[in-house]
């Protein structure tokens, strides 16, 4: 036990105690230790630990234990003057990108050169979370089409009841703003509401989904794609 004792540090003495809560060092025996204020790395002192005795009574716990003398080094102050080692410009030299304060650069920035998250190849789900963005039919503007008619973005354009449709935005969707109180209507559109769904339905209308690639009703697009499989 003599030769375990002095040969462990003062890491490995805290993890010991944590395990097995507090050690009298009497039963331990006597064993050489050096001082825990003391600089063990400073020459001077090596003799003095070498012959340091752990008192009787001291009780090795996670209370009574220190860091390990020179492992924990007070930061050093610059800024405080050229005699205390550190100051004007603080070790960092006269001018340039690192001797301005806050972060030189932002992370993963490499001089320009194409940085490493650009270049290794991507996997996954990498794309996120994409918004669908549709244009809007508003449940309203159908009350300006006659009954038993069918309705769809193009037949609203051509009428002056809706405007043209933004830039790259090729599906349609039916909100339930407003009342409808025209009758028998057939709606052609990418998307519904529920509650836009249930009024058209509850005139006597009927709502038509349509394909977002093909713009062709979705039950002949998927009977279109099954011939095609049944082909292949």
């Amino acid at each position: 036990m003599h030769s375990i004792v002095t040969l462990l540090s003062f890491s490995a003495v805290a993890t010991f105690a944590n395990a097995f809560g507090t050690v009298s060092v009497g039963a331990l025996r006597k064993t050489q230790m050096g001082d825990l204020n003391m600089k063990i790395f400073d020459w001077k002192n090596r003799e003095a630990f070498k012959k340091y005795e752990i008192p009787e009574d001291y009780v090795l716990s996670v209370s009574t234990l220190k860091p390990i003398p020179g492992s924990r080094k007070k930061f050093l102050r610059v800024g405080r003057g050229i005699s205390a080692g550190q100051g004007a410009s603080c070790g960092r030299g006269m001018r340039g990108q690192n001797s301005r304060s806050g972060s030189p650069t932002r992370p993963g920035f490499e001089g320009g050169q194409m940085p490493l998250y650009r270049r290794i190849p991507k996997y996954g789900l990498q794309k996120g979370l994409v918004k669908t963005k549709y244009e809007l039919i508003k449940l309203e503007m159908l009350n300006k089409v006659p009954e038993n008619s069918v309705v769809d973005y193009a037949m609203l354009f051509e009428k002056g009841i809706i405007t043209k449709a933004n830039k790259g935005t090729k599906i349609q969707k039916v909100l339930g703003d407003g009342e409808l109180s025209v009758k028998g209507l057939t709606v052609r559109a990418h998307a519904f509401t529920a509650s836009a769904k249930t009024a058209i339905e509850n005139n006597g209308g009927t709502c038509v989904i349509l394909s977002p690639t093909r713009h062709i009703p979705i039950e002949e697009a998927e009977a279109d794609a099954a011939k095609q499989q049944l082909k292949d």
